[in-house]
């Protein structure tokens, strides 16, 4: 596997794809790595290369902190730019993210302005991005995700990079929409209905291109049904059928609504009719 500075062009063809199969690769320890190995001074040229062939044997953690010591030595070459980079690269397909983070951060800091500026961001945002866990824990690294993957879009839109972050921002997003479902719908079972609302009602008006809108239409009916306000119910239906009219979530709350509202007006109005 290559990283850009080894090879640009077949890197940004096939950004995805190598990135997807270096992440399959488990790597040691870094830490351990910076413990115990030992470095000596040594030209630029020749630790560079030291670094690169340990990258190409995989060994991740290791080619990491020998860019590292690239760097340390020969912190004013033009071998220690690449090194940065190399270094975040193979932090990250080492698994060790803050470190790929702080190392892109650095590059970037040092130079602003460099062409390989927006993999420095890429690599930041996809550090994050691959941190972010499932939605019963706190998604703090979530947001952390989407800001650095809009830092990116906003600066390089039209980079092969832009591309990808746009579909993360797309899952990022509706993890989050995940999130506030899970606890809306905690709330709901405990009876809380209007905390369950607002929780729904963030869904529907800041994640409404995520794939729980639907659900989060259909939850919002029952917890105003729950409170009393079938008119409220009534406007949350409609939006659902005006927008996913074939959805499962409409069907159910479809049938809710003339089970508690028609129904029984039905029934008052015939009686009022005796």
């Amino acid at each position: 596997m290559h990283h850009p500075l080894v090879s640009r062009s077949n890197a940004r063809r096939n950004l995805l794809l190598g990135l997807s199969l270096a992440l399959a690769v488990g790597a040691c320890s870094s830490n351990k790595t910076k413990k115990d190995q030992s470095y000596v001074a040594r030209d630029v040229e020749t630790l560079y290369i030291a670094a690169k062939d340990a990258l190409d044997r995989r060994q991740y953690a290791l080619a990491a902190a020998m860019f590292d010591e690239v760097e340390r030595q020969h912190p004013y070459s033009v071998w220690a730019r690449r090194a940065q980079l190399m270094s975040a690269f193979s932090y990250f397909v080492a698994k060790e993210y803050n470190d790929a983070i702080g190392s892109s951060q650095r590059f970037l800091s040092l130079h602003p302005g460099s062409r390989e500026a927006p993999y420095a961001y890429y690599m930041i945002a996809v550090s994050y991005y691959e941190q972010i866990s499932g939605v019963q824990r706190d998604q703090r690294i979530t947001q952390q995700a989407l800001d650095a993957l809009g830092e990116l879009i906003r600066r390089y839109p039209n980079s092969d990079y832009a591309v990808d972050a746009r579909l993360k921002v797309d899952l990022a997003r509706d993890h989050l929409a995940g999130k506030e479902m899970e606890i809306g719908r905690y709330y709901q079972q405990q009876g809380l209905y209007l905390a369950a609302i607002i929780r729904f009602r963030t869904v529907v008006d800041s994640y409404d291109t995520t794939s729980h809108t639907p659900e989060a239409l259909h939850r919002l009916v029952e917890a105003y049904l729950a409170l009393g306000l079938p008119e409220e119910a009534k406007k949350a239906a409609a939006v659902l059928g005006g927008n996913y009219p074939g959805s499962k979530w409409y069907e159910r709350s479809y049938a809710l609504m003339q089970t508690k509202v028609k129904a029984p007006a039905l029934a008052a109005k015939a009686e009022s009719g005796r």
